[in-house]
């Protein structure tokens, strides 16, 4: 049975339960909504390149999933979900330790297109990167 919030909303638990490859990264989201999706990824060696630095796909991955949340709970009507098919990412500064969150905002929210903005920062509210995707959106097969 799924929880949800008064509006309807699943929770943040439930909404990153679907994706388990989030779950294996250790990724957490903390907050929901259509307006922002709020998650982090704390440093782990197991998650880093040469000299201890967290690896950019381990980054990208946390935009992604945090980004695809926010895409989802923005769905238009008659919509079944959505798929990453652009992903652009500028990496601002290595991040050696603590976590990193990444905030999602909607930028355009179309029919076909969802266009989401996703500001990674580490635990001393730098900003190291920032991540810009187009989602596709999902519709039932007519058929």
């Amino acid at each position: 049975m799924s929880t949800t919030t008064p509006r309807g909303v699943p929770e943040p638990a439930e909404l990153l339960a679907v994706m388990p490859f989030a779950a294996a990264l250790g990724i957490e989201l903390r907050e929901a909504t259509a307006e922002r999706a709020v998650g982090s990824l704390a440093w782990s060696p197991k998650a880093c390149t040469a000299g201890g630095a967290l690896h950019g796909g381990a980054l990208m991955a946390l935009a992604d999933c945090v980004g695809a949340v926010c895409a989802y709970l923005n769905l238009p009507e008659g919509a079944t979900g959505t798929s990453t098919v652009e992903s652009k990412t500028n990496f601002l500064r290595a991040v050696t330790g603590g976590h990193v969150d990444a905030t999602a905002r909607p930028l355009h929210l179309g029919s076909t297109l969802i266009v989401v903005q996703t500001d990674l920062r580490d635990d001393r509210d730098r900003l190291v990167g920032q991540t810009t995707q187009t989602q596709i959106v999902l519709r039932k097969n007519a058929d």
